[in-house]
């Protein structure tokens, strides 16, 4: 008698112990996983469509016009007339939006 109780304990509650773990795992995905996977395609989507003449703001923090595109890199122009070459992927998508929105 204790075994068949036992039985019926354990075989109705592995779906529910499993559905827990379910939930977080979908959780997790649709409030960590997928915004990063939606940003990081929105950042090679914005470094795509730039070009020479676009005003940028790179992820140190150094300002300055688009003067020569490569393929993996940008050569930009800050003031005083230097020109300093850049990575593709040193231009800061939230930052230069910010600041062309200004503009």
């Amino acid at each position: 008698m204790i075994t068949t109780v036992l039985l019926q304990a354990t075989g109705g509650s592995s779906l529910m112990s499993f559905l827990p773990m379910v939930l977080i795992i979908v959780v997790f995905y649709f409030f960590m996983i997928r915004p990063q996977m939606k940003k990081a395609k929105d950042q090679k989507k914005f470094i795509e469509e730039l070009k020479k003449g676009d005003k940028i703001i790179t992820t140190a923090g150094i300002h300055g016009r688009i003067t020569e595109v490569n393929d993996t890199t940008f050569l930009i122009e800050v003031e005083g007339g230097v020109k300093i070459r850049f990575d593709k992927s040193a231009v800061s998508l939230d930052a230069s939006k910010a600041a062309s929105a200004k503009a």
